[in-house]
């Protein structure tokens, strides 16, 4: 497995499921779980490496604006919805958060996440071998440190991302 099947495999799940999170969950274990166990950690290894990238400042802030509030959890939850959207949006979103203003429907503000989507490889490597002992299999990256360069303060969020703030806040 490499970077461009592992953006396929999102994007065909993305496509199949017309965007539903829980439908997307279930196409890409099915279509996950039909590869070997290695390449499904390797599926994993590329998924935590994306995972830690996406670990930013910027974004944190981006998240916060948009789910009304970004607890740590809440922003794992967010960066793993951010993958499952493809690699445009993924990308786009790292060198430009003020951009999800376009990706994301004020409908869907206060609930972007998708935890479940963490757990794809686990669940894939459980369906494809039947054994629990996926996480001895892997090495997690540990995200780095960030210092957060914003506060929760309105006019400080407002001339990072005004786009975001004018829709979300």
């Amino acid at each position: 497995m490499n970077e461009n099947v592992f953006w396929q495999l999102i994007q065909e799940s993305l496509n199949e499921s017309n965007g539903e999170l829980k439908d997307q969950h279930e196409v890409l274990i099915t279509m996950l779980s039909k590869y070997e166990p290695e390449e499904i950690i390797e599926f994993d290894k590329i998924f935590n490496k994306f995972y830690v990238k996406s670990y930013t400042s910027d974004l944190w802030a981006a998240a916060y604006i948009i789910n009304g509030g970004c607890y740590d959890d809440d922003f794992d939850y967010f960066r793993s919805w951010l993958i499952s959207r493809g690699k445009k949006v993924y990308e786009e979103s790292i060198n430009n958060p003020g951009g999800l203003v376009d990706v994301i429907s004020i409908y869907e503000a206060g609930d972007v996440e998708f935890e479940d989507f963490l757990y794809i490889a686990s669940d894939a490597y459980k369906v494809r071998t039947s054994q629990d002992d996926f996480y001895n299999k892997v090495i997690r990256i540990a995200v780095p440190k960030i210092n957060l360069t914003w506060s929760e303060n309105e006019e400080e969020l407002e001339k990072m991302f005004p786009e975001l703030v004018e829709k979300f806040w």
